[in-house]
């Protein structure tokens, strides 16, 4: 857990360090330079094989949670979801990516069915413990099953802005409003 802390504190150093012209743009915090964002192969809610790669061409919003999260994640995907309607004709071009950090209880059908109450579109990925240790590990995010009857999890509650190339672009932490995912969204959309 530790370590997963550092790689975190170590992206958000790296993701606050922006260009003045980024920053000033960007409402979240942003990666200088972009790197390409780690490919994942994972089981899709959609019933597909989801791979990250798969979404070239649009700007991903990419989060991790669980299902039965009572907290962060219904008001973070509440947030994307107004996001995406306040988008319009421009949302799409958007895709929102949730990885489950509860691979227990989220299987694929139950992450559909979770989302789909959120937005339709959004997709969501899940897997084996390890599949999914690697890819939190690949993108710096902590996790780690609460003791208690609920079998709660505390972990990372940011989201990733990837551009359309699969670049890893900002880092929005939680608590932003969903016009700052537009407006960064937009921003993204309209880079080259």
């Amino acid at each position: 857990m530790n370590r997963a802390f550092a790689l975190f504190v170590s992206l958000l150093l790296c993701a606050t360090s922006a260009r003045a012209d980024d920053a000033a743009a960007l409402k979240a915090g942003v990666f200088d330079p972009p790197r390409t964002a780690p490919d994942f192969v994972l089981s899709g809610s959609n019933g597909s094989e989801l791979k990250l790669s798969a979404y070239r061409g649009k700007v991903v919003l990419l989060g991790f949670g669980f299902t039965s999260c009572t907290n962060v994640c219904p008001i973070t995907l509440g947030t994307l979801a107004q996001a995406y309607k306040n988008l319009g004709a421009q949302a799409s071009e958007l895709q929102v990516v949730y990885i489950t950090v509860d691979p227990e209880r989220d299987d694929a059908a139950t992450l559909k069915n979770y989302l789909s109450k959120f937005n339709p579109t959004f997709v969501g990925g899940t897997g084996t413990d390890a599949q999914l240790a690697a890819v939190r590990k690949d993108f710096g995010i902590a996790a780690e099953k609460v003791a208690g009857p609920d079998g709660s999890y505390s972990h990372s509650s940011f989201i990733y802005l990837i551009d359309r190339e699969g670049r890893l672009r900002a880092l929005m932490p939680f608590g932003h409003l969903a016009d700052d995912y537009v407006h960064d969204v937009r921003m993204l959309m309209a880079s080259p």
